[in-house]
């Protein structure tokens, strides 16, 4: 199955009966095996008898609200494609052919009605309220979108996997999207005209409405400013925040520095960093996160799933190596080290950078950040080491010391070069 067409309803059985006879034309023309379903709320209508009598599934949903709608289809979706859209004829079936023809170049496509070339037909006030609505979440969630809350939408249903949804309600639909964008899922808002409903009654209760998104909006911001979220790097780099802007772009411009720029790099724990996006077209960005690795597409640069402790490439591949904010969350080990020097060539440079535990300006803003910023990177830091530290331990593998750089006084980012024989630590 190609694409499940996935439709909430509730007491929509007359507009389902002008839909559904709309909708099955436009999918022919789509040339792809489809399957239409109604996630029913148990109406008292004919919605059941609707479905039936016009080929399509009917599932009832256990979980209450939209949001439960949602879910209940999505279980029963089959297709590799899921397109959402609303069975009052808001949202019009001659636009899916334009969702399904992008379906390739995003894991969520959202018809828009806030990016240019976009309108909608509403009443004012309810125009005002999605456009606050819309403010206010890409705002304080530094989301780069338009319209967040629009219902139409296409989705790689891999991308829907493991999302752990909890909304039941409209804001559902922000959660989905919040989530997705936060697994480095890649989401295109394409400009689509909103019309008013045909039949029937707005499901929207206003009070209910607006308590659901305060709770949803909480949860998200906790999302957003978590490692967990894979533009976590990317965004810190344009912070709001003084000192964290300084951290990222001081730290981007010691390590770009120290890297040759006409040559290939291997960028150990890349994260979503603009750093890759600065090094060799022909660079390689390494992370054990696949969310990150997605979100880091845009880089435009080779990119690998794989962990420090088993670099997945042949001995001597690279020239030069970086490996930044990486060794202070594994396990003390020299397995990492090994690895590196096994895919460094002789003569190569290896960039190394992590906090200075030997310094107590690191530990009093270790223990700030970790007060400030809970659920940020302060609480993985579990093995910590110092500038001598690692220098005499580099020396043991062939490294000779050249020079360190430190952000803020307190993280230290450290060159070294790849000798043929063990020469011990140069002098600082």
């Amino acid at each position: 199955m190609e694409l499940s067409v996935v439709i909430p309803a509730w007491n929509e059985a007359n507009n389902l009966a002008k839909l559904l006879p709309q909708l099955h034309t436009v999918l022919a023309t789509l040339d792809c095996d489809y399957e239409i379903i109604v996630a029913d709320n148990h109406s008292p209508d004919a919605t059941e008898a609707a479905c039936a009598a016009l080929n399509a599934i009917c599932v009832q949903q256990t979980e209450r609200g939209y949001g439960g709608a949602l879910w209940a289809g999505f279980a029963r979706a089959r297709g590799e494609y899921i397109l959402t859209m609303d069975a009052d004829l808001s949202h019009l079936p001659d636009f899916v052919p334009t969702l399904w023809r992008h379906r390739s170049e995003a894991e969520l496509l959202i018809a828009s009605r806030y990016v240019e070339g976009g309108s909608g037909d509403m009443p004012w006030y309810r125009q005002v309220l999605s456009v606050i609505l819309n403010q206010v979440y890409t705002r304080l969630l530094s989301l780069p979108f338009k319209d967040i809350s629009s219902g139409f939408r296409l989705y790689q249903t891999a991308a829907l996997r493991g999302l752990d949804l909890k909304s039941n309600d409209f804001d559902a639909l922000e959660e989905i999207l919040i989530k997705c964008y936060a697994q480095g899922c890649k989401v295109i808002e394409l400009p689509f005209h909103y019309v008013p409903r045909d039949q029937g009654k707005s499901k929207v209760k206003l009070l209910h409405f607006g308590v659901s998104y305060l709770k949803t909006l909480l949860r998200m911001w906790k999302l957003r400013n978590s490692i967990a979220s894979a533009d976590y790097d990317a965004r810190a780099y344009d912070s709001i925040i003084p000192l964290q802007r300084y951290w990222q772009r001081q730290r981007h411009r010691i390590v770009t520095g120290m890297v040759y720029p006409r040559k290939p790099c291997l960028d150990i724990g890349c994260g979503s960093s603009y750093i890759l996006g600065a090094l060799h077209e022909h660079s390689v960005g390494l992370d054990i996160s696949r969310g990150k690795l997605l979100y880091s597409r845009r880089f435009e640069r080779h990119l690998v799933q794989g962990s420090g402790f088993a670099l997945p490439f042949g001995d001597g591949s690279f020239e030069q190596v970086l490996c930044s904010q990486v060794i202070e969350h594994l396990p003390a080990s020299e397995k990492p080290f090994a690895e590196m020097t096994r895919v460094l060539r002789e003569g190569g440079r290896l960039v190394l950078g992590t906090p200075d535990y030997g310094r107590l300006s690191w530990v009093i803003i270790e223990r700030l950040y970790g007060f400030f910023a809970p659920g940020a990177y302060a609480d993985e830091h579990i093995t910590h080491y110092t500038r001598d530290g690692l220098i005499h331990l580099l020396a043991k593998y062939g490294f000779r010391f050249e020079k360190v750089g430190y952000v803020g006084g307190s993280e230290m980012i450290l060159l070294f070069h790849k000798s043929s024989e063990a020469e011990g630590p140069c002098p600082a």
